[in-house]
């Protein structure tokens, strides 16, 4: 039996680009607070750097290198916030949201190698998990108009734990409800963050540097460089030669 029967796929960045979703409404909502001293692809760039991490990180990094915290400040009454930070990220929902709820957008921008990694592995009855920092809700939409809300066996997101990644919870949990042991398993990531939550939770992993995280993937993940693919292409091959080493060294004396 191979030693790894079970993936545990992260939703953003991996099986839909909604990364550069997310970093084209926080530039447009940086562009509407401060129309005229910020450019959309500057904070598209500037997002870059803060891929996978939480939205208070994100939008508190971003406000500090725009300079947006006071006219952020400005409109905390108006979405009912208490903080900066919040009231920079309501304005970049209403974006987002707008984005998302679009299938065609959603389906423009679906990775077709590992969504057709997700389906070999249904195809060879491995058990499958999801593992993102999107809400329920969220994650759940996305699912349903890529066409596998009843694809994974579990589906955990921000909702369902207490730490976001980079903290393990929520891998840990994946491998509690699907009853499968960490080392048995496999994590398809896409930022440093995710990596570092699947390797401290003692999963293998490989990661798919995407224009937005493989500079980061380089410089920040634990991962050794060969589990991260750059090439679309490669993504498979990089899987089995990770699930063949894995099950001649469980067939080993």
């Amino acid at each position: 039996m191979p030693e790894i029967n079970a993936f545990v796929f992260d939703l953003d960045g991996t099986l839909v680009q909604t990364e550069r979703l997310k970093a084209r409404s926080y530039a447009q909502a940086a562009v509407e607070l401060c129309p005229e001293d910020v450019t959309e692809d500057d904070v598209m760039e500037a997002y870059k750097d803060v891929v996978g991490e939480s939205r208070q990180t994100v939008a508190t990094t971003l406000m500090e290198r725009f300079d947006l915290e006071a006219v952020a400040a400005e409109h905390m009454a108006e979405v009912d916030v208490d903080a900066p930070w919040q009231a920079f990220v309501q304005v970049r929902l209403g974006y987002y949201e707008e984005l998302v709820q679009d299938p065609k957008v959603l389906r423009e921008n679906r990775w077709p190698h590992t969504l057709a990694l997700l389906e070999r592995a249904r195809e060879n009855q491995c058990a499958v998990a999801l593992a993102t920092t999107s809400r329920r809700r969220q994650a759940c939409h996305v699912l349903n108009v890529l066409g596998h809300d009843d694809t994974f066996d579990v589906v955990a997101t921000s909702d369902d734990v207490a730490h976001t990644k980079p903290h393990p919870e929520i891998y840990r949990m994946c491998a509690v409800e699907l009853g499968v042991a960490p080392e048995r398993m496999l994590a398809i990531e896409d930022s440093p963050t995710g990596t570092e939550a699947a390797l401290a939770a003692g999963m293998h992993c490989i990661a798919f540097g995407t224009p937005f995280t493989e500079a980061r993937l380089r410089a920040e993940s634990p991962l050794d460089d060969r589990w991260i693919v750059s090439d679309p292409e490669a993504l498979v091959g990089t899987v089995d030669t990770l699930l063949d080493r894995e099950a001649t060294s469980a067939d080993a004396p």
